[in-house]
């Protein structure tokens, strides 16, 4: 991965602005391509362009709240012996809470400019879904651009498509089968030079053979879909950035069976405009749109006026977010509490030790 320009990688007035002349002079920016726990991939206009291996130490990891630790898609600051120095503000970040029982948090891509959502012509399509890649992406104000794949397995995608429009009219969305990379043309439009690009979607929809098209490379594996249940196989296992050869960049991540939203109220009252124009007729300003009178948006589902479906999908998700706000709040005071406890302990030890 050779870039010229810093510009190339994404490089712009933001970002430069965040510093000062003499950071400017003693420090190199360099983007996160790659994410290895403590570990992290950098390309930058440094040894050749060429992509360097920079470890992150306890300021940037092991000390660090997980906001303040890089991830694929950030900027870094480097000194001239490439040690990490500062991570320059986002402009957009993508982020869950983490898989499974615990409850933190995790940074999915960082300063994304379009947000490719990833579906297809078969049982994994899933407007529920569609909305809740939505609100993590309008948390940020990516634009978006819904694309479904595997259009080659369907008769007709026309019911796809009309589908999102009409529970989404403003959403840009783009219909192809993948393996075909003249299809991938239209996706083209949405990648100018500079501009990063992120794909997300469940495991097997077709985002590594997307990645394969544009780059005109076999960099991410990709999968034959299962006959049995129409699902894909899961091919990719990390985050990387990926370069287009005159064009912008693109980010993959693996699929996600599980999406867990966290820190995103506004991203899906942003999603679910059309109910937050509603509720400005409700009787009470704390309306919560189950059981009161004069509520406006239950009077628009009695009429027909609003899908039943999203008013179900906007409750589930503002419910799941702000449970787990709760939840992820809870365990960062408590690693938190742990932290400032071990620091405790090893002054005290270290008083000790001094007096013998």
């Amino acid at each position: 991965m050779y870039f010229q320009h810093l510009s190339d990688l994404g490089w712009n007035n933001y970002f430069q602005s965040q510093l000062t002349f003499e950071q400017l002079d003693t420090q190199l920016p360099f983007r996160v391509i790659s994410q290895h726990r403590s570990q992290v991939e950098c390309a930058g206009l440094d040894k050749n362009g060429q992509p360097i291996d920079v470890a992150l130490g306890s300021h940037f990891w092991r000390n660090a709240d997980t906001y303040d630790r890089p991830t694929v898609g950030d900027w870094l600051m480097l000194d001239k012996q490439l040690q990490p120095q500062q991570l320059l503000e986002r402009k957009s970040l993508l982020k869950r809470k983490s898989a499974g029982q615990t409850s933190t948090l995790q940074l999915i891509a960082a300063n994304i400019d379009t947000l490719f959502i990833v579906t297809s012509c078969n049982e994994d399509f899933s407007l529920n879904r569609l909305e809740r890649y939505l609100s993590i992406a309008n948390e940020s104000a990516i634009h978006c651009v819904a694309v479904i794949t595997k259009a080659d397995l369907c008769s007709d995608t026309s019911v796809f498509v009309q589908a999102i429009a009409n529970a989404h009219p403003s959403l840009a969305i783009e219909t192809l089968n993948a393996t075909h990379t003249d299809e991938l043309d239209s996706l083209k439009q949405w990648i100018g030079v500079g501009q990063t690009t992120a794909l997300l979607g469940s495991s097997g929809v077709g985002k590594s053979t997307i990645i394969n098209g544009l780059t005109a490379a076999s960099a991410q594996k990709t999968g034959a879909i299962r006959e049995s249940d129409s699902k894909g196989r899961h091919t990719t296992t990390g985050r990387s950035l990926h370069r287009l050869s005159g064009s912008g960049l693109l980010i993959d991540t693996p699929g996600m069976r599980e999406l867990q939203m966290v820190d995103s109220e506004h991203g899906i009252k942003t999603t679910f405009h059309e109910i937050e124009i509603l509720a400005e007729n409700c009787r009470f300003k704390n309306c919560s749109h189950t059981t009161e009178p004069g509520c406006a948006v239950l009077q628009a589902v009695e009429s027909d006026e609003l899908e039943t479906r999203l008013l179900d999908n906007y409750h589930k998700l503002l419910s799941e977010q702000a449970r787990n706000n709760e939840s992820v709040a809870e365990r960062r005071s408590n690693d938190r509490a742990l932290g400032r406890f071990y620091k405790n302990a090893q002054k005290t030890s270290k008083k000790f030790k001094s007096r013998d």
